[in-house]
């Protein structure tokens, strides 16, 4: 029994390394998805985020015709980042509708004029709730909603150059 007592807290300090090393070589997986994908958007009316766009509701983006929905903030570094693909992405005609997250009119106004303005509409998502709404789990995120309304595709973090041939091909296959 001795021999055991003595051995026991080598015992239990191996174990606990070996569970330390197994989290450090076990992928890490924070992206969560949405569950809306291939559902319906949710209903929301969201007041103007920009002075020069006009307020944006759910019925808009059930028009017939695939669009972006692009989840952004004035405040995100990522944001300012996707911006020269989001403009890539309007000249090679798709047509996108933004929600501007936790933010003031000014602030949109000014990234807007810094970074380019690649949106028909833009709501402005005070308290994050159609965010949460949407499944969306931060900034920026982009959604491609079909011609009817319905959620068809989540693209998680910042849109990158050699993601733009993608999401074009994605919308194209939702029409």
């Amino acid at each position: 029994m001795r021999t055991i007592l003595i051995w026991l807290p080598l015992a239990l300090f191996l174990a606990f390394i070996g569970l330390f090393a197994a989290g450090l070589f076990q992928p890490d997986d924070h992206i969560i998805n949405s569950k809306l994908v291939g559902q319906p958007l949710p209903a929301f009316v969201l007041p103007a985020a920009a002075s020069d766009r006009p307020a944006l509701a759910s019925t808009q983006l059930a028009t017939g015709k695939p669009r972006l929905l692009n989840i952004f903030a004035s405040w995100c570094v990522p944001c300012a980042a996707e911006a020269p693909q989001l403009e890539a992405l309007r000249a090679a005609g798709a047509d996108i509708d933004a929600i501007a997250i936790r933010d003031a009119r000014a602030d949109v106004d000014a990234f807007l004029a810094r970074y380019g303005n690649p949106y028909a509409r833009i709501g402005l998502d005070a308290r994050s709730s159609v965010q949460i709404a949407l499944g969306s789990s931060g900034v920026p995120e982009t959604f491609i909603i079909d011609g009817r309304g319905r959620i068809a595709y989540q693209h998680i973090g910042d849109i990158r150059a050699d993601d733009v041939p993608m999401i074009l091909d994605r919308l194209k296959a939702t029409r």
